[in-house]
């Protein structure tokens, strides 16, 4: 059975993307920790990162670096955080989330709902950094 992921990279649940190549998309989490958390997903449905090939791996992880630079311009952040928990939705994913100190990376911030007009904003401000650092992969 798809996961809600692969729902959202085909298209059948609306997603604000940011990044898309051949082998994964990032987008916006719906239930964000901080402005500007990104999820890094790769197209392929593994549950489990250490699942992942090591050429998998390694493309997810240089995404989320990008990304996070991308965030750095974007958000004027002190950090990037990367979490890779793999609790909520059984298909890898990295969090990607600009951060002032250790107290934003707790889930227990996240946000239960956020309005569709902030993620666009906060996607729309890391796709222009994307584009700005010569990423043709930024996806609208």
């Amino acid at each position: 059975m798809p996961t809600v992921f692969t729902h959202i990279i085909e298209g059948r649940i609306p997603g604000t993307f940011v990044w898309k190549d051949e082998r994964c998309v990032a987008f916006m989490t719906i239930n964000p920790i901080a402005e500007g958390h990104v999820l890094v997903v790769p197209r392929d449905e593994v549950d489990h990162w250490v699942d992942l090939s090591p050429e998998s791996s390694a493309h997810l992880f240089d995404v989320a670096h990008v990304i996070g630079r991308a965030q750095m311009t974007a958000f004027a952040c002190e950090r990037i955080g990367l979490i890779v928990a793999g609790y909520e939705v059984p298909h890898t994913h990295l969090h990607v989330i600009p951060t002032a100190s250790m107290a934003d990376l707790s889930f227990a911030n996240a946000a239960a709902t956020v309005e569709r007009a902030a993620l666009e904003a906060a996607a729309t401000r890391i796709r222009a950094a994307l584009r700005s650092a010569g990423r043709d992969e930024a996806s609208d």
